[in-house]
């Protein structure tokens, strides 16, 4: 997959609307995490290092297409000073007379930052006029905003019917990893799948089964298989729902020659919050009154064999609840046998939300590949479905 770039393009004196993700934590008017608003840099960098004429776009929150406050980007602008040095400006609105006549004024190199989109219901409505009127003071259209590529809004498609428009560097930088891995596997390709639900990632083994050699489910997606392959569970989160959809895709891979391992012990406690109660027992040997709530270490060995020749490993979910430390450990080891990997000269990538946020916190993270910053974005990605925000950029 080819997106349409704008290295080469002149950008002197140009006008340009950078859809960005700047959908970061904010506590006490303070940004908490400012990954994602680092990743965009770059782009914007190099922007105004050709002369551009930089504004920045992008939603925060789920405000339902009205003013908060406390959902305002003022706070990032200052967040983006003090990342860059930059004398950036910030408009509180994204349309109107006060951004035409801000956009009109600017020279070039310099970088403003607009108002949340959703403060507005016609963003997420993907409305005509109001990305007529997103589009209206600009010249281009830079689509950066990867992780909100799987809406079809106005900032994220609207726009497009109005500008001339490219993929930033980070919106490359995905497609490039993510694409690669998906359609062109350097096999064997070992796919690790965590988190809560399996009706979040069915989509994803259906699609990627025949692609891969070996699936390794951890987390609490765990529980519905091993229910399905008559083992009790507990009290375990276990999907409703789900146990027959497990026990299909269960019978679906050993169909199509791939292996597809479950743990074969956990560490079980009382309460999430109760590290101090925790133990590992032997995954059939789970008590009806405690819960799973990390893959024990036998299974860590056994994830890390499966792993030994892969050439590619994609990885989606947690294995275990990490943000509390005694349920960390699994995902922490396997971090490191992906990160190993890596070294080896394998392919290694992340999917974004829980997963890039556990590497991060694990410490595993500059051991791989490649760290999505999506997280819907990126389940719909590996699904195999044209996302709406990337398609306008398609070359040929």
């Amino acid at each position: 997959m080819k997106l349409r770039s704008f290295d080469g393009i002149s950008m002197e004196g140009k006008k340009v609307l950078v859809r960005v993700d700047f959908n970061v934590p904010i506590k006490n008017g303070n940004v908490v995490d400012d990954t994602r608003i680092r990743a965009h840099i770059e782009t914007i960098a190099l922007l105004k290092a050709s002369g551009a004429a930089v504004v920045l776009l992008s939603h925060l929150g789920r405000p339902k297409g009205i003013r908060v406050d406390e959902l305002s980007l003022a706070p990032i602008a200052v967040s983006i000073r003090d990342l860059t040095g930059w004398d950036i400006k910030f408009i509180s609105d994204c349309i109107g007379e006060e951004v035409r006549s801000a956009v009109e004024n600017m020279r070039p190199g310099e970088v403003t930052l607009l108002e949340n989109t959703r403060f507005y219901p016609e963003e997420e409505k993907n409305d005509n006029e109001f990305s007529k009127n997103l589009a209206e003071p600009f010249d281009l259209f830079v689509m950066d905003a990867f992780s909100a590529s799987h809406r079809a809004h106005a900032s994220t498609q609207g726009v497009t019917a109005f500008l001339p428009s490219f993929a930033g560097k980070v919106m490359e930088r995905e497609v490039s990893f993510l694409g690669a891995v998906r359609d062109f596997p350097r096999e064997p390709l070992v796919l690790i799948l965590g988190g809560a639900k399996v009706s979040d990632k069915i989509k994803i083994i259906r699609y990627m089964l025949p692609k891969s050699s070996h699936i390794l489910i951890g987390g609490a997606m765990a529980f519905p298989f091993l229910k399905a392959s008559g083992y009790g569970t507990g009290r375990s989160f276990n999907e409703e729902g789900t146990e027959n959809t497990a026990a299909e895709l269960l019978i679906s891979a050993r169909k199509s020659g791939v292996e597809v391992i479950l743990p074969v012990d956990v560490v079980v406690s009382d309460s999430s919050l109760n590290g101090s109660s925790s133990f590992t027992v032997k995954a059939g040997d789970i008590p009806h009154d405690l819960m799973g709530l990390d893959i024990g270490p036998e299974t860590t060995i056994l994830f890390s064999r499966a792993m030994k020749k892969a050439n590619t490993i994609l990885w989606n979910g947690p294995l275990g609840v990490f943000e509390n430390s005694p349920f960390g450990e699994g995902t922490r080891l396997i971090g490191e046998a992906v990160s190993r990997k890596t070294a080896e000269g394998a392919v290694t990538v992340l999917g974004g939300g829980d997963t890039a946020a556990a590497a991060n916190l694990l410490g595993f993270s500059a051991g791989i590949s490649h760290v999505s910053t999506g997280g819907g974005a990126t389940l719909e990605f590996f699904e195999g479905l044209d996302l709406p925000g990337i398609a306008p950029l398609i070359v040929g």
